[in-house]
Formats: structure tokens, sequence, C-alpha cells
């Protein structure tokens, strides 16, 4: 069984922004990182498959901007490399989640001279700029509020209202810190951004394309395929209505149940198998017993 574990946890977090390497979560000792372990948001973003399935929920309904698409379609290579994108987006919260201060800084700083770079023009004339306060926003918004529903689902739904408003408080510190502002703390104000933002958004063809892509990725191995295409349907599972209706993928009540039973299935497994995740290394950083 050791070995079974062993390998389900390897085979997991090639998924995951730890593939890459570079942050160091167990050192230096006692240091709590930006949120530290009481935080609500080391509890949100603590479990690899719900993080997973709201990641790439997160990602379609960011790519909904069009011109949050233009500067992902004309400065980077996902059409290459989906993976290595959601694995570079993984390192990133990991490490502002469960780093010590310096390695979250650090990413932090790199996030936003990337971003510094990355200006053009949108297919509809209007200019872009990754460090736009309005779009960094509007990126952040899609993504936490992925996590938490994603979290709500399938690992605590019954995390306090009053936890959750934390955790939106909480996170909103990183976004501010890339250069997002009026930045939504609560379930209250994200609900209202989020309507607010519709009017902005777009499907089309690039946005189908993403979406094609992100089917397509080809899984790094036989054995994680299964699970990957089915964190996939879970992503979209995951969308509000709304969007998933814009880009022509909603998938029905009884295949939803389906999905969503899968899911609760497979998710007892890899917390069983992960015992080196982020939050693990992390935890021994600051001299915690393991996650039961």
């Amino acid at each position: 069984m050791d070995l079974l574990r062993r390998h389900l946890e390897s085979q997991a977090l090639n998924l995951t922004g730890l593939a890459i390497g570079g942050v160091d979560y167990e050192n230096p000792r006692g240091d709590p990182g930006l949120f530290g372990p009481d935080s609500a948001c080391w509890k949100v973003h603590g479990d690899f498959t719900s993080m997973l399935i709201g990641g790439i929920s997160a990602l379609l309904l960011q790519m909904l901007h069009p011109l949050a698409l233009a500067g992902v379609w004309d400065h980077s290579n996902f059409r290459q490399d989906m993976l290595g994108r959601l694995r570079r987006t993984g390192q990133f919260i990991a490490a502002t989640t469960y780093g010590s201060h310096a390695d979250a800084e650090r990413l932090i700083q790199r996030v936003r001279g990337i971003h510094a770079q990355i200006s053009g023009i949108a297919p509809d004339g209007r200019p872009y700029a990754a460090d736009d306060p309005h779009l960094l926003t509007w990126v952040h918004v899609a993504e936490v509020s992925s996590f938490l529903k994603a979290h709500l689902r399938y690992r605590n739904p019954d995390l306090p209202a009053a936890e959750q408003d934390r955790y939106y408080a909480e996170i909103a510190r990183v976004a501010e810190r890339l250069g997002a502002r009026d930045v939504p703390r609560s379930r209250q104000e994200v609900a209202r951004y989020l309507e607010e933002m519709r009017p902005e958004l777009l499907c089309d063809e690039r946005t189908r394309e993403v979406a094609r892509l992100l089917f397509a990725e080809p899984a790094p191995n036989a054995l994680t395929k299964p699970f990957g295409k089915l964190m996939m349907q879970a992503g979209v599972d995951l969308l509000p209505e709304w969007a998933s209706d814009m880009l022509d993928l909603t998938p029905g009540p009884a295949r939803s149940a389906l999905i969503r039973a899968g899911v609760r299935r497979t998710a007892p497994v890899l917390r069983w198998a992960i015992r080196n995740g982020s939050v693990h290394r992390a935890r021994r950083r600051m001299g915690l017993p393991p996650l039961a």
C-alpha cells in the first residue's frame, strides 16, 4: 500500500507547481508566510482535488474577458504547453499561500515584472495591459471565487459564512500586492462584482479555442488520463451557469450528478495518498503535526 500511495502522490504532484521546484516550503523554520496556519487561506487552498478543479474553472471564466484573453493569447505559449501554464499558476498560489515571506514576495515581484512587459491591442481595437488594475481584479476574483466554490462543493460544505468572508478578505492582499484595486473582500461583494462584470464578457472563437486546448491537453501518463478528464469536466461543472451557457458547455443535471459523484469517490483516495504537498511541507516548517 505504501508503494501505491507514493506512486499516486508522485503522479498527482506532477500536475502541480511543485513539479517546477524553486520554492522551499520547509524553510526557514517557524516562518508563517503571508497568512499562517490559522488562516482561512490555508484551509481553502489545502485540498489538491478541489484546488485543481477550481483552477480549471477559473481559467475558463477568466478567458471570457476579451482583454484578459488577449494578453494570454498574444504573450503566452499556452497553445503548446497548457499544463505548464496550469503548473505556473499553481506554483504562484501555493507559494503565496504556504511559502515563506521571502518566497511569497519573490513570486509576487516576479509576476509583477512579467505583467509590466505585457501589453498590446485586442482584436476589437482596444489596448490592453496585464498590469491594468481592472483586469488584475477580474483575474483575481474569477480565480478565488472558483477556489472557494470548489472547496465548498468537494471539501467542506459546512465552512462557516464568516470564514468564507475571511478568506476573501485575506486573499485580497495578494491581488492588491499585484496591483489590483477595489478588490471584493466578502461573499456579497464578490457576487455583486461578478454580476457587474457580465456585460464585459464575451465568448468568441479565441475563447472556444482555449476550452478546446484545455480538454485536448495530453495527460502526463496513462494513469492520470481518466483523472484528468474527470477534473476537466468537474471544472466546467463548477462554472456559474451563465458562464457555462456562454461557452456552450453546460453538462445538464444528469451529467453533472455523475461528475460530482466521480469526484467524491476520487478525492478521498488522493487525500490518503498525498502527504508531501505544499501544505504538508509548510506544516512541517511550522512544527505542526501531519494532517489527519
